[in-house]
């Protein structure tokens, strides 16, 4: 082969690479978009078992009558609530979204080390199953009136100014309801889901 020919092929897989290497990452960030659905979808599902043994109470229900967990919660340490539902959840690693680079992924252990610092997603301590469409958990990287959230209980309701950060899913996020479906909605479709009450938890 003579140099030139070397070089030709050399630049035709790099024009391959350049149109291929786009499709790859559009491919990968759908798969990330997929696995944080499905995380949420388990959650939802671990919500359902722990009520049907719980006298058909959800989990935050029980938080909510719960003095000692509300302390703990309100003080900023969220996982609690999570270790309480740990049986029904089996592992730590869907409380992480595959897009949160903020967060570091758990172990397989909702005791040695567990804590806030691994969770990517939120929980309504008002969800409840009188409305299918209660927003009961979806992605913590939210924007309320400009600023991010803090860890601890957010009271939010339609009137604030809300959005989610650029970190994640292209400023678009993810919420799982009361009726059990995972949706990604923009800023607006957040706002419309909204019911009177809404504590959130932030982890």
């Amino acid at each position: 082969m003579t140099l030139i020919e070397v070089l030709m092929i050399i630049a035709a897989i790099a024009v391959l690479a350049a149109m291929f290497l786009p499709a790859l990452a559009a491919a990968k960030q759908k798969h990330s978009r997929i696995g944080c659905v499905n995380n949420l979808k388990e959650i939802d599902l671990a919500f359902r078992v722990w009520e049907g043994d719980n006298s058909d109470k959800l989990p935050m229900q029980f938080a909510v009558t719960n003095s000692d967990m509300m302390k703990l919660i309100s003080s900023g340490n969220s996982y609690f609530f999570w270790q309480t539902i740990s049986n029904e959840l089996a592992t730590p690693r869907i409380l992480h979204c595959p897009e949160d680079t903020e967060h570091t992924e758990p172990t397989n252990n909702f005791l040695a080390g567990f804590n806030d610092a691994h969770i990517s997603y939120f929980f309504n301590l008002d969800g409840n199953e009188a409305d299918p469409q209660t927003i009961l958990i979806g992605d913590d990287n939210l924007l309320v009136n400009g600023v991010r959230v803090r860890p601890g209980i957010l009271n939010l309701s339609a009137s604030n100014s809300i959005g989610w950060t650029k970190e994640r899913h292209n400023g678009a996020g993810n919420i799982g309801l009361t009726d059990g479906s995972v949706q990604q909605v923009t800023s607006g479709g957040f706002k419309s889901a909204l019911s009177t009450t809404n504590r959130l938890v932030i982890p």
